[in-house]
């Protein structure tokens, strides 16, 4: 192998290597940097205070004069629902339900102060519902009712009542700790329930109940008389798409613009980790192909000597073994380079992370690690594959 290695060797050309070391490099590094950033910021958009959430709507009928003097209905009947719902933008669709009884809830925080308000609950279909806990659910006949608060009204209460009237701020792990009596009143029934707060939630801004406990309430103690939806909570595949705009304009419809613009600026992040990553694919293409290049140039200057060796019975797996293994050996020092790039640069981004979202964790990195090792074996296994062809082509002339 020695005397085979000197003989080969003479012809290397270092600046072609250089290139190929690096394009392959650069390339590595951008494309595992933003599988590493995209797995990184999708922390961030299941946090409970990022502003990066799944692309959700709420949507209702715009109220105006005319409707209050009129008293025209501000509800969606079934036709507008299916509508909505046959429209290119949404994914999914779901329907906003609001309690037909009287509410009543107090609790008391010994030593702090005790509270008792008329309330109304509301619910939407589970999966729309952004606070992921095993206590959200109900069955029928139990008189736990689990609740979710919206992270809004814990805010107005701690910086606005509390603060102006010198009481006690709470917060989620008290207000979580706390029992609420909850009664019901309706349809000539009376029942108490034992509320628990599960979570509070950032997209809904309404006082939430599992679904399957409201289709059972709205049933006992009112007959469902009078069920409306009077919003709806759309999954749209692209906020930035004119055809919502266009859409809520031409019916008559409002949502949060605040959402909305929050939702265009997640969907262009994602556009731009999706570029990023692409022009580094390609990257590792060029990288690649430069490399095939100049392991055929290689072997090219070297076909006398590669002929002359297959002649005194050298196999060609024995001749193709220098090159392969010199590919092998820049493929994995391009590995080892790039993740020690990638581990510097996320612990920069990392540090801006913890800055803006306190709460933030840090996922693993194994995604990286595994899209690395692929992209790898898939340029070591076409590198080894595109010397050995060369070499038999070598061979096949020889036999001729």
């Amino acid at each position: 192998m020695n005397l085979v290695w000197k003989l080969l060797r003479q012809h290397i050309s270092v600046p072609q290597f250089a290139g190929f070391f690096l394009a392959n490099l650069v390339g590595m590094v951008i494309i595992l940097l933003g599988i590493q950033f995209y797995n990184d910021t999708q922390a961030i958009y299941q946090s409970e205070d990022s502003f990066m959430k799944e692309d959700y709507l709420i949507v209702n009928k715009k109220i105006g004069a005319v409707t209050t003097i009129t008293g025209k209905a501000n509800t969606f009947s079934q036709a507008e629902i299916a509508e909505a719902a046959d429209q290119p933008f949404v994914e999914r669709i779901g329907t906003f339900s609001s309690s037909l009884f009287d509410v009543h809830a107090s609790f008391d925080i010994q030593g702090f102060a005790r509270f008792s308000t008329d309330m109304f609950f509301e619910s939407v279909p589970d999966e729309f519902v952004d606070v992921k806990t095993e206590d959200w659910h109900y069955d029928e006949g139990s008189t736990a009712l689990p609740i979710i608060l919206p992270k809004d009204y814990l805010d107005l209460y701690n910086f606005g009542y509390a603060q102006s009237r010198n009481m006690p701020k709470l917060s989620e792990g008290i207000l979580g700790a706390m029992k609420l009596k909850v009664s019901i009143n309706g349809n000539g029934f009376q029942d108490t329930y034992d509320g628990a707060i599960v979570g509070f939630s950032s997209r809904l801004n309404t006082i939430l109940v599992p679904q399957a406990f409201m289709d059972y309430a709205n049933q006992r103690y009112a007959n469902n008389e009078g069920a409306l939806h009077t919003r709806l909570i759309m999954q749209v595949n692209n906020p930035t798409d004119e055809r919502i705009t266009t859409y809520l304009q031409d019916n008559n419809l409002e949502t949060d613009q605040d959402k909305l613009d929050a939702s265009k600026t997640t969907y262009l992040l994602r556009i731009i980790v999706a570029v990023v990553m692409s022009v580094g694919l390609v990257i590792c293409i060029l990288a690649i192909y430069i490399l095939m290049l100049s392991i055929y140039l290689l072997v090219e200057k070297n076909s006398t000597k590669l002929e002359n060796l297959l002649l005194l019975g050298y196999s060609p797996a024995r001749v193709s073994m220098p090159y392969q293994l010199l590919t092998l050996g820049l493929n994995l020092l391009v590995f080892v380079l790039a993740f020690i790039l990638l581990l510097i640069v996320r612990h920069i981004y990392l540090q801006l992370f913890a800055d803006f979202f306190p709460d933030f964790t840090s996922p693993s990195i194994l995604p990286a690690v595994i899209a690395g090792v692929v992209l790898l074996v898939v340029v070591s296994v076409l590198n080894i594959i595109a010397v050995r062809r060369k070499v038999m082509s070598i061979w096949n002339r020889k036999e001729s």
